[in-house]
Parts: structure tokens; sequence; C-alpha cells
């Protein structure tokens, strides 16, 4: 694995382990971003923060890797259709933050990009 595909599973590491800890220290967050009809909101969002802390830490070990980085790439398709809803629903107040159709719609389009970067990571050998 080359000197950038590391760093970058350094990042995508961090990044869901962060994610997913915040579902536990911010749940309001979630819930305002939540489908109004989706049911038990709250175990919802506990199972996406279970879910994201563990794929981000099985991405570690290169036995776990291409498993984890293929839920992590479910998981973000399962959450379009929250970032869909949100570029519809915007503008919006998330806490402190003002999401405007632009942000709304930037973040739709980010999601492509975290499922790419998942993805790349779905190659990764075990030579790592």
């Amino acid at each position: 694995m080359d000197k950038y595909k590391k760093i970058s599973l350094v990042i995508l590491v961090a990044f869901y382990v962060l994610a997913g800890l915040n579902h536990f220290r911010d749940p309001g967050f979630y819930y305002a971003v939540m489908p109004n009809n989706l049911l038990y909101p709250e175990t919802v969002n506990l199972l996406a923060g279970i879910a994201e802390i563990s794929l981000g830490l099985l991405l570690i070990p290169t036995k776990t890797r291409y498993w984890a980085a293929w839920g992590i790439v479910l998981m973000l398709i399962a959450f379009l259709q929250i970032h869909v809803s949100m570029a519809f629903k915007a503008p919006m107040k998330l806490n402190s933050i003002t999401v405007t159709p632009f942000l709304a719609w930037l973040r739709l389009f980010l999601q492509f990009v975290l499922i790419y970067w998942a993805w790349w990571h779905t190659t990764d050998t075990k030579k790592a």
C-alpha cells in the first residue's frame, strides 16, 4: 500500500470512529435530519453510531478491511435518503448551523465522495 493510501486509511478510520462517537455525544443533531416517518429514531441513531465505530475500527486489520469498507459503502448508501431529504428541506437549522440549500446539495454530493473513498479501500491487498 502506498504512502497516500495509508494516510487515507488513517483519516478514514479516525473519521468514522469520531463520527460514530458523535451519535452518542449529540444525538439531537441526527434526530433533526432523520425523516419524520422513520420509526424508532433513537434506536436508529444508536445503531448507526455503533456501526460507524465498529466499521471504522474494522478498517485497521487487513483481514477485515475489505468487508469493513464494503460495510461503510452500504451504510452510506442507506444514509443517502437522509441527505436527499435534507436537500429538499433546506434551509434548516442544525444546532447553531443554518443548512442552506447550497450546503445541503453540497453535502449530498459529498456522500458520493465518501462512498468512493470507502470503496477505494476495498481494493487494499494483504501486503499493507
